[in-house]
C-alpha cells in the first residue's frame, strides 16, 4: 500500500513538473490526456461498475463545454468554469436518465445515442451557439486570485481537478453505494429480488457520471478556448468507450491509461499516415482479442506471475 502511494505521488510530481522540461505540444497532449481521462472515468462508472453501455455520454460532455463557454464569456470565474457546467450536466443527466434507465441492453444504447444526436443537431443549426463553427474566443477563468491564462497555472489546475475527480469516483465505487452498483452489474435480477431499488441506483450513477463528464467538457473548452458541435457527436462517446475498454473496464486507473494510450497512439500514427483510424481500429481489435482485461489486466497478470 505504501509503495502504491509513493508511486502515485511520484507520478503526480512528474506530471506537475512536466511543462518545465517539455515543449508546448507534449504539454498539450498531457493536458488532453488528463481531460479525456476524467471523461473516460465518468463513462467507466456506468460501463465498468454498473453495466450500462452508454453511446450518448457525449451529451453531458458537450453540455458542460457549451455552458462553460457561454458562462465564461459573461463572467470568467469559478462558478462559470466549473460549478454551473457541472450542475447543468447533472440536471440533463437526471432528465435523460429518467427515461433511459427504464430500458436495457441495445435499447438503452440507442436511446442514449438518440439524445446526444439531438443535441448535436440542435447546436449544429442554431446561430446563437455558433452553428457548425461553435463558440470561439472563450476566456480562461480567474479562480482564487489565480489567472489561469498563465500556462503553468492552468496545467496545475487541470492536474488538481483530475486528481479530485479520481478521488471522488474512487470514493463512490468503494462506498456501499458502489458495491450495490457492482451487484447490479453482476446480477441485476438478484439485487432487485433482495429489495434494492435498481432504477434509483442506476439513476444516481447516471447523474454522477453525467456531472463528471460535464466537468470534463468544461475543462476541454478552457483548454482549447472554443467548443463545437463535435463535442456532442457519437464519435466522442465512441472514443471514450474505446479508452475505457483499452485501459480495462471497472478500473478507474484503466480509463486514464486507456485515454493516454489512445491519444498518444493517435498523435503518433496520424503524424505518419492519414489512415490512422485504420491503425487504431486494428489496435482495438487486437486488444480485445488478446488483452480482454485491457492494459490494467495485462499489468495485473504480470504482477501475478512475478508473485
Amino acid at each position: 500500500m505504501i509503495a502504491r502511494l509513493l508511486g502515485v505521488g511520484a507520478l503526480a510530481v512528474g506530471v506537475a513538473v512536466f511543462p518545465a522540461f517539455a515543449g508546448a505540444y507534449p504539454v498539450k497532449l498531457l493536458q488532453e490526456i488528463l481531460i479525456w481521462g476524467i471523461f473516460a472515468m465518468s463513462l467507466d462508472l456506468l460501463l465498468g461498475y454498473t453495466g450500462m453501455v452508454s453511446f450518448g455520454h457525449s451529451a453531458f460532455f458537450g453540455i458542460g463545454g457549451y455552458v462553460a463557454a457561454l458562462a465564461l464569456k459573461s463572467s470568467p470565474g469559478a462558478l462559470s468554469a466549473l460549478v454551473v457546467p457541472a450542475l447543468a450536466a447533472a440536471l440533463a443527466a437526471l432528465v435523460i436518465g429518467f427515461f433511459c434507465i427504464r430500458v436495457g441492453g441495445v435499447y438503452f444504447i440507442m436511446l442514449t445515442l438518440a439524445f446526444s444526436q439531438m443535441f448535436y443537431a440542435y447546436t449544429f443549426q442554431v446561430a446563437w451557439l455558433g452553428a457548425e463553427d461553435g463558440i470561439i474566443g472563450v476566456p480562461r477563468p480567474a479562480i482564487l486570485g489565480l489567472n489561469l491564462a498563465h500556462a503553468t497555472t492552468f496545467h496545475l489546475y487541470l492536474l488538481g481537478l483530475s486528481a479530485l475527480a479520481m478521488l471522488v469516483l474512487w470514493r463512490v465505487v468503494r462506498s456501499p453505494f458502489g458495491h450495490v452498483l457492482r451487484g447490479i452489474h453482476e446480477n441485476e435480477g438478484r439485487m432487485e429480488a433482495v429489495g434494492y431499488a435498481i432504477r434509483r441506483y442506476k439513476l444516481v450513477a447516471f447523474v454522477i457520471a453525467g456531472m463528471i463528464a460535464g466537468v470534463a467538457g468544461a475543462l476541454y473548452t478552457q483548454l482549447n478556448l472554443t467548443i463545437s458541435p463535435d463535442a456532442f457527436f457519437w464519435a466522442t462517446s465512441g472514443e471514450a468507450l474505446l479508452m475505457v475498454i483499452i485501459g480495462g473496464t471497472g478500473t478507474l486507473w484503466g480509463a486514464v491509461l486507456g485515454a493516454a494510450a489512445f491519444i498518444l497512439l493517435q498523435s503518433l500514427v496520424s503524424s505518419y499516415t492519414e489512415r490512422w483510424m485504420l491503425i487504431l481500429g486494428l489496435t482495438f481489435i487486437l486488444s480485445v482479442l488478446f488483452a480482454p482485461g485491457g492494459i490494467v489486466g495485462v499489468l495485473r497478470g504480470r504482477v501475478g506471475r512475478r508473485a
